[in-house]
Parts: C-alpha cells; structure tokens; sequence
C-alpha cells in the first residue's frame, strides 16, 4: 500500500482537497486499497477547525464530500509513516524540513514537482481563487497518481 501525506500551513485548505482530489481519482480508477491519502498542517493555529467553506464548497461541486474532515498537525513520527510526504508550496516544504530533521530518505516533494510546470501552489485562504487552486491540485494529483500506478 502506498501512504500518502498532503502537507499545507493549516490543513483547512489545499491539503485537505488534494487529499480528498486524490481519493476521488483512485476510486475512479479503481483503485482503492492500493492508497493511504491523508493530511496534515504545518502549523498549530487551525488544528480541529473543519475544511474551509471555500474547499468545501468546490469539492462539493465535483461530488466530492469532504464535510467530516478536521485539520491535524503534522507531527515528526509522521516521516515513518507515510511513503510520500508532499507539500504544496515551499515555505511548506522548509516547515516539514523543520519538523522531520530533513529528508534522509527523499520523501518529501511539492505536489506540482510531479508535472511539467513545477512551481507553488497559490494559498487560496489569501488569493480567494479556490478554481486555480483546484485546477493546480487536480494536475498535481493525476500526475502524482500516473506516476505512482504505474
């Protein structure tokens, strides 16, 4: 089974719908029990609060529910765990570095690192556009998932 672990600052936002982007896309391949997809947050602040309604909202219209999720803090066990570790910007990927020790084993990775066009994925809790950040996490993912299924 590979375990999947999406990393934001809060986990209210672009980690929760990766996660719940990723799970929708194995289960439409058929591919449920091959994947672990969780998620978790770099920071303390959201930790219990429930996805944003701006994730929320999005997912729900690609018959996506996301609506029992709760943010939870990435912890440094969390390394052990899970086979990739991926974050969604680099100010992320510094905040894992942080919390892990760094990267013995090369688990970390940005999501978009998986396409052509690497590069962050926009915080839409300050941008407001949650269709970018979808779109940026739907090619992330069905890249990830190409490469990983194969």
């Amino acid at each position: 089974m590979t375990k999947v672990l999406f990393v934001c600052h809060g986990n209210i936002c672009r980690s929760p719908m990766a996660e719940f982007v990723l799970r929708d896309m194995i289960a439409k391949r058929g591919l449920e029990g091959k994947f672990l997809v969780r998620s978790a947050a770099t920071s303390a602040e959201e930790i219990g609060n429930p996805v944003h309604y701006g994730t929320k909202r999005l997912l729900k219209e690609h018959n996506i529910d996301c609506s029992q999720r709760r943010a939870i803090r990435l912890c440094a066990a969390d390394y052990g765990r899970y086979d990739y570790i991926i974050g969604m910007d680099s100010e992320n990927m510094s905040e894992m570095r942080k919390i892990f020790g760094g990267d013995p084993e090369g688990k970390l990775h940005l999501l978009l690192d998986f396409t052509d066009k690497p590069t962050d994925i926009a915080d839409p809790w300050y941008t407001g556009d949650f269709e970018t950040t979808y779109r940026d996490i739907s090619l992330g993912c069905t890249a990830f998932l190409d490469k990983v299924s194969k």
